[in-house]
């Protein structure tokens, strides 16, 4: 716990589910890769800190992402725990059947709302993107999948700044009508402000995309995630992406900083009492732990403050 009391305020979630990105996102804009047994052992601590959704890795080509190269070993040494999901990113039928003979329940896509990432992050249209992910989504459902669609560059793109909202809701939709059980909404730059993430969920729902298949994914770049996320939860959402320590960013997007630290939206939840399931002195410890290995300090303010050095 916080420590320091709890007050709630009116409109949010009894409870909040965490989708911790940590060991996908998070690693794969390492300089170097990172041991295949400090990542699975990264996993078991965020499943022992009492994490249920812990995006394990992607099956994305070693050439594109050489720091998820080892995926597959990853999930052969993870022990996959009964009540925690470990979703696999996926890029196209190839890894969806590697995916599935990893015996993987969970996948994700990812999708871009703008053409320059699209063509920058898939080499290809937003179009052929979603031509390319149909099939995927499709025999991932039939397999008793679920699928997370993820939506990245919903706010600001680097190439062609602001994204307008109805070019994300025409996306969105789509990738709904596609067959995906939850869809991401990313601010993959960082440059969404309170206003404007409230303006494109009631644009969403509006569009007749239910609030709770939407979760949220903000980078803290210009510091705004945790009041982006507080947004969020007062329009309903109940899923938000994190990953410990502030890790991450885009390899395809330069201007992406890391993601919101899980540690420091469980301080923010926590006082507010609302429940993840989490516990924040596990976290904080896992994220020393894993910065240690990384050989820098993390980037969260609840780390910082509540972390002390530890061996490696």
């Amino acid at each position: 716990m916080s420590g320091c009391g709890t007050a709630p305020l009116p409109g949010l979630p009894e409870a909040v589910t965490i989708c911790e990105v940590g060991p996908r996102d998070g690693l794969q804009n390492e300089p170097r890769p990172v041991d295949t047994g400090v990542k699975a052992e990264f996993i078991e601590r965020l499943a022992d800190a009492g994490h249920r959704v812990i995006e394990a890795t992607s099956m994305v080509h070693p050439k594109w992402v050489p720091q998820l190269a080892d995926a597959e070993e990853v999930l052969r040494r993870v022990d996959r725990r009964p009540g925690v999901r470990y979703p696999v990113l996926v890029p196209n039928e190839r890894g969806l059947r590697r995916a599935l003979d990893l015996g993987v329940s969970d996948i994700a896509v990812f999708a871009s709302a703008t053409e320059s990432f699209a063509q920058a992050n898939l080499n290809r249209t937003v179009a052929a993107s979603l031509d390319m992910f149909a099939p995927v989504i499709g025999l991932a459902r039939e397999a008793g999948l679920t699928v997370r669609g993820y939506l990245s560059m919903c706010w600001g793109d680097p190439w062609e700044g602001a994204v307008p909202t109805a070019q994300v809701v025409d996306v969105a939709t789509r990738l709904i009508s596609l067959g995906c059980t939850e869809l991401s909404l990313g601010d993959t730059i960082g440059v969404a402000t309170p206003g404007r993430v409230g303006a494109l969920l009631g644009a969403l729902t509006a569009a007749g995309v239910p609030i709770d298949r939407i979760a949220v994914h903000f980078h803290d770049t210009y510091g705004q995630g945790l009041a982006n996320t507080l947004v969020a939860l007062q329009h309903g959402v109940t899923t938000v992406d994190t990953s410990a320590g502030g890790l991450g960013g885009c390899p395809y997007a330069r201007s992406a900083t890391g993601n919101l630290a899980t540690e420091d939206l469980l301080w923010q939840l926590e006082g507010l009492g609302v429940r993840t399931g989490v516990d924040l002195t596990k976290l904080v410890q896992t994220s020393v732990w894993l910065a240690g290995h990384l050989s820098r300090e993390s980037p969260s303010a609840v780390v910082r403050a509540l972390g002390e050095p530890q061996e490696g």
